[in-house]
């Protein structure tokens, strides 16, 4: 797993964190994109989760931006979100972590950040990574799924079959034996019969 480099700030470091690029400020949908991450920010923090987004923008930019996130939301116009936006106008964190976008580019001719999405875990390593073209707005009720699934895999011996939502039966991963499976999941393991007559689809009640 690749590990955050040094001066990534300390604050995405004490807990599960995620950071997120967005193309640039004042455009129309990454004004939804960080709308909507706004609107979600105490779901992220119920989960011990430190957000903070970056892009190639100034900090007075960024300033000026988050009033028109907020008159967005319907809030008040104020030059504050639940979470930091990083100002990378020089590309130092963009070019590190691979952010870049070769096809997207600003007035000048420079590449700007794709929609890109890591999440790290307390162990400071890289848990999960999304990108998207700049066409294509994230969503981030998805990212809250994918963050349960991760919290709930890092610390039970079972993984998430597809759309699988909190609450849902989860699937005991191969390597754990029968009688294993046994003592681990008191509440029971389900097996699909399949054509091959292979024992690998083992269902659990979420632990």
């Amino acid at each position: 797993m690749q590990a955050l480099p040094s001066d990534v700030p300390c604050s995405l470091l004490s807990r599960w964190g995620i950071l997120f690029s967005h193309p640039r400020d004042f455009t129309p949908v990454c004004t939804t994109e960080l709308g909507r991450a706004t609107k979600l920010a105490p779901e992220f923090a119920k989960r011990n989760v430190k957000m903070i987004a970056l892009s190639i923008d100034s900090v007075q930019d960024h300033l000026a931006w988050c009033k028109d996130i907020n008159a967005y939301n319907g809030e008040p116009p104020v030059e504050k979100l639940p979470f930091p936006i990083i100002d990378d106008h020089k590309r130092d964190l963009a070019v590190k972590l691979g952010m870049l976008d070769p096809d997207e580019r600003d007035g000048q001719g420079m590449p700007v950040t794709a929609r890109v999405v890591f999440i790290f875990g307390p162990d400071k390593k890289l848990k999960l990574s999304i990108l998207y073209p700049a066409t294509t707005g994230r969503n981030f009720d998805e990212l809250l799924r994918v963050i349960d699934s991760l919290q709930l895999t890092a610390y039970k011996k079972v993984a998430t079959p597809v759309d699988w939502k909190p609450g849902d039966s989860c699937m005991v991963v191969p390597t754990i034996s029968e009688e294993e499976a046994k003592s681990l999941f008191p509440k029971g393991v389900f097996t699909k019969d399949l054509p091959s007559g292979k024992k690998y689809l083992r269902y659990t009640p979420q632990p």
